[in-house]
Formats: C-alpha cells, structure tokens, sequence
C-alpha cells in the first residue's frame, strides 16, 4: 500500500513527466550500450536457500506450472494462465472452476473451488472454507504462481489430505485487465518477475481502494462471490512498496503491527485475537521452519527515515482489511516483500497458504465462534473517523538491512541507499491512531428513492435493506454540511469531500415509495454506518456521491434582497446585533455586498431548505448524538 508522500510523487510524475516521456529513448547510452533504466539500479539482493524450493518440481515434470519452467522468474499470460486451469480441473474431480464476472475488457474472471465431498455441488457448510486472493493488484502476483503450485500438488503430488478437514477457494487473477497490461517496467521497485501486470484496471480503477464505494465491476463480482461463499478466512495477497528489511514475507490485519500496546480492530475484536494469536504463531512458525523470515506488516512514517517508524491502526474500509473489519470476516492482508527475488516470494506464499489450511481445519470451530461473536456486536457509540497518533504507542523488535545516507546530485537532497546486507535487530517505534469522531448508534438509516446509486450499492454489500411501498414520515436526525470544501484533486474517480462542519436537528422527513430503511441491528450494521454516516471519513458522502447537494439551483435578485434585508434589520433587534457582530468579525464578509446579502436571504423562508442538506436521515432512539 503506497503511502501520502509516495501518492504525491506519483501524480506529479505523472502530471510533469508525460511530455519528456515521449523523447526518453534518448537518454540510452551511444555504441550499444544499456539504458539506465535496463540495468540494476534497485540494492543488492541477499542470497537465500530455504527448504521451500524442495516445493519446485524437476524439470522436465508434466506438471511443471508455466511459472515454473522459467525457474520461477517470469509469470504466466491471462490465456497461459486459464489453460494450465484448465489441465488441472479436467485431470481432478477435486477441482471445479466457475467464471464470477467479466472485466471492463470482457475477460472472464476465475475462481478455482478444492473441495472433497460437495453438498448438491457445493462445498461441504460444515467445513470451513479458505478464500485466496491473488493479483488485486495484477503486478504483485506472487500469489497466483504460489495457488497454481498448490493446487497441483493438492492433485497430482498426493496433498489432497488437506482438503479433508477444509475447502478451499482460489481466485489466481483480481485484476484480469491490469494483468495484461504486462511490460517491464511497470513496478521499479519490484524484483520480479519479469513481466509484470499494472497496478489498476482499464477503467484506471485502484481495486483495493473499492471495497466501500463499489464502482468497479471487478469489485462488485468479488463482493458477490465472498457472500455466497461465506468464507471464514480470507487472505489478500500483494508485494509492498517502501523500505527494505530482512522480512520477505509480512501480514497482518487491523492488529498490525502489536496487540501488545493496546491496538486492534475496533469492529471484530474476537477476530483479531485469533488472527494475532493462534494464526500468526502458526505461520511464523511454518515459514521460519521453511528459510524464510516473515514478519509484521511494513508502513514505513517516513521512507527518508527507515529509523522514524513504522504506522500501525485502523485500516480504513477501502481496503481489503478494512471491510473484513467491517463485515466481521476474518482477513489478512499478506505483502510479500519486493526487493527480494520472485522465486523466494512465491515458495513462501506457497507455504503461507498451505499453513493457513491446515491451522483451519484443526481450529476453524473457533474461528467461526470468534466470527459469530463479532457479528453479534453492536458498539455504541461507533467510531467513524480515525486520526494518527504522533507519538509511538510503542515499539517492536525489528529486522533491519544496512542502508547509508547519501546527497544525491538528482534530488538534491538525502536520499537512502540499501545495501543489501542484513542490519541489527533494533527496537522500531510503532504509530497507531485514535478515534477522532464517533456517533451514536442509530436505528436505522433512511435513504431517498432519488440515490439509487446509493441504494445498489447498499445491496451489493448484502445489506439487510426494508424498502417502502409507498410514501411515510419519518422523524430523523437531519445532517447540513457547514462551509463545505472538495478537495483540489481527483482520488479513484470521484472529487472528494475534503472538509466540513455538520449542523444536526430532528426533522420529519417525507420519504417517497422506493426508499429504503437500513436497520442497524444486524450482522452488516457496522459497514452500514461506515458508509452512511455523514461524519464517516469512508462513506459515500466522503466520497463525494452527492454533488448535487452543494449547488444553490434557486436565488434571489439583489434590487429584491436589499431592501427585504433592510426590513429585517429594522425589525429584528437581535438580528441587526448579530449581523454588526458578523461585519466586525469578518472584513471579508464586510466588504462583500453578495455576501451581506446572501447572509439575509439565508435567513428568509425563502432560502432553499434541501442546500448542503445530507438526504440521508438516522432514525435514533430518543438519543442525541455523542459528540
């Protein structure tokens, strides 16, 4: 996951460099030499043997996976992909494959069911079931050479025991369409493999920026499969960006990087417990025993600093994580680290998920009591914005790689060069966050009949939703947006919401036939408020899905203004005071006559009462709101 700064850089490479892009082949070297950007300009790998690549099969094996047959250093197309699938689903009754959606550029989006004993066809309820997820973002793909290897072994090479005790569910491309978006020189600071996907979708949507919002056809087909499936763990697979560090495998979930000092995920905190204690010792473990050394998740507070901190905190629901916090799945976000080698990447994804099926079938039972759990909560009040902390609630053990200081003539500043050489373990400070805004729990929600954009993403989620037959008032809390600002830059298609105040009061509200109630006493009422409340940093009004609300459509010319405000003054005492304490407060205002003006007409029954107004009403119960 890139970090603010590293966002930045990127927009203004993109936005200055389109130009000189054009002319770049000049910079290659005269008399056959290599452009710099051909050579090895990313540290020294460390070398590495681990048990693990006993896991690789000799050459020449007809069941050698594509990956395999460069050694694990390339990876397979979109087409070589779906056939070695093919191969395996026909030579194994123990596969079945199922096409769950189609991209934006018409390829069929796969999933891959290992199941003993199918129910009508279905994977056996009583079995937990393990969802894998490889290519979200189609450049980081360890995961889907690692799953291809697995399933072979599962059917070819005798592991098929592992499917006695649990199911599993392997979608080996996210992003089909950024995964034929292949080159060279798509991910700099990856090592590997050769041919790497891009990281958003035709549509130049960031997938793991989309699981709130649901604007891409690939996400809503996801969300569609993880609710019919229902799985009790979920495991997302990347490659990070950032620093380098001994690690080459890192996961974690809302936990990351320490119970110990008091963080965890606020929504499923029985979840967490077991995905920080029997899931992560498991692991830990299995990957250690294998030769590769796995650890925390990796945000680095500063990448000019690899001293300063790693973050922590509450992943917020556009991420993986963050729904599985919210919708109470157990879900671990899995980065493989990426400067070390694809072949070390994938052995240890391999045996990451290998581990994750067995610790399921010995302890799903309690995983899925963890899960009833959380789904059975009903925080109140609940939180729905989150502010870093800037002190460390802590610190960590942590495994370094030497690196030194250096002026750079390109930058002109300090930049870091790693040198590919094991560092101390030192004590990293660790940044987490707090609550910064939380609302009491309402009742329920109440969306107009006019957002049916809101309300088709609402049952994309699998929202329970009461939808009304015709008209009703309704008594609810009413939020309008004070001094509302958007944010200067585009984010995932849509202009956000970057600031504003909120004015609450109790109104009746005629809702037309087609709205619906979205109650809060049920399993998803946690992600119902996250994308409802108005105050939620992940919700659609953040989001900006309600442009319309911030235009005045209705006015009033100044030559009739004026002397109604005139009027006014002299017939409210308190009104005149209150408007000579605006004049002096605010030489802007004051020197304004459009302002002064729509000061008054705001005042006026004339005003329009649905300006800045957040259609979506809370139904409470008899509470204000907990500020």
């Amino acid at each position: 996951m890139p970090r603010p700064h590293r966002l930045a850089l990127c927009a203004v490479l993109m936005l200055s460099a389109a130009a000189p892009a054009l002319a770049a082949p000049a910079a290659r070297e005269t008399g056959g030499g290599r452009a710099p950007w051909d050579t090895d300009f990313l540290p020294p790998v460390p070398s590495w043997r681990g048990a693990s690549e006993k896991l690789v099969v000799k050459a020449g094996d007809p069941w050698a996976t594509p990956a395999e047959l460069t050694g694990l250093t390339a990876t397979p197309s979109y087409d070589e992909t779906r056939a070695f699938i093919d191969r395996l689903v026909a030579a194994s009754p123990l596969l079945r494959q199922e096409v769950f959606g189609v991209s934006p550029e018409g390829r069929e989006m796969v999933a891959v069911l290992a199941a003993k004993g199918l129910v009508d066809g279905k994977p056996d309820p009583a079995k937990p079931l393990l969802l894998v997820q490889a290519g979200i973002h189609a450049g980081e793909i360890d995961g889907k050479d690692a799953g291809l290897m697995l399933l072979r072994d599962i059917t070819q090479r005798g592991k098929d025991g592992l499917l006695d005790g649990v199911n599993l569910l392997f979608v080996p491309i996210f992003n089909v369409d950024g995964h034929e978006r292949a080159g060279a020189y798509n991910r700099p600071n990856q090592r590997g493999p050769m041919n790497q996907g891009w990281r958003t979708t035709a549509q130049n949507l960031n997938l793991n920026r989309d699981y709130g919002k649901l604007d891409a056809p690939e996400m809503r087909a996801m969300i569609a499969l993880i609710i019919r499936y229902q799985p009790d763990l979920y495991l997302d697979i990347h490659v990070t960006d950032g620093m380098d560090y001994a690690y080459d495998i890192t996961f974690g979930n809302d936990e990351a990087p320490g119970d110990d000092m008091g963080a965890g995920a606020p929504f499923s905190p029985a979840i967490d417990r077991w995905l920080a204690g029997p899931f992560k010792a498991a692991e830990t473990e299995a990957l250690t025993k294998a030769g590769h050394i796995p650890g925390p998740l990796v945000m680095e507070a500063d990448g000019r600093k690899p001293e300063g901190g790693i973050t922590g905190g509450t992943t917020p629901l556009r991420f993986s994580v963050g729904y599985g916090n919210l919708a109470h799945i157990p879900t671990v976000l899995v980065e493989n680290h990426a400067l070390k080698p694809y072949r070390q990447r994938v052995l240890g994804t391999y045996i990451l998920v290998e581990r994750a099926l067995t610790l399921l079938a010995n302890q799903g039972a309690a995983l899925r009591q963890a899960t009833a759990s959380d789904r059975a909560r009903r925080p109140d009040p609940i939180p729905v914005a989150f502010e870093a902390e800037k002190t460390p609630a802590g610190d960590i053990d942590f495994k370094t790689m030497r690196h030194e200081d250096y002026l750079s003539p390109a930058s002109g500043g300090t930049e870091v060069r790693w040198l590919g050489r094991p560092g101390p373990t030192v004590r990293m400070p660790v940044y987490g966050d707090h609550v910064s805004v939380s609302v009491a729990r309402p009742r329920a929600y109440w969306v107009p009949a006019t957002k049916p954009e809101i309300i088709e993403r609402l049952r994309l989620h699998g929202l329970v939703l009461e939808t009304l037959d015709r008209p009703r008032d309704v008594a609810v809390d009413s939020v309008r947006l004070v001094e509302p600002a958007l944010a200067i830059e585009a984010n995932e298609g849509h202009v956000m919401l970057a600031k504003a105040g909120y004015a609450h009061e109790t109104r009746t509200v005629r809702y037309p036939k087609g709205s619906v109630r979205v109650p809060t006493d049920q399993p998803l009422g946690d992600l119902a408020a996250a994308l409802l409340e108005a105050e939620s940093s992940e919700s659609f009004l953040a989001w900006g899905f309600f442009p319309e609300i911030l235009q005045r459509t209705e006015y009033i010319e100044p030559y009739a203004i004026a002397p109604l405000a005139e009027r006014m003054l002299a017939a409210s005492p308190a009104l005149k005071a209150e408007f000579e304490a605006k004049l002096k407060a605010d030489p802007a205002f004051a020197g304004s006559p459009d302002q002064r003006l729509t000061w008054f007409y705001e005042r006026t029954p004339y005003s329009d009462t649905a300006y800045l107004r957040y259609p979506v009403g809370r139904e409470m119960a008899g509470r204000e709101m907990e500020r």
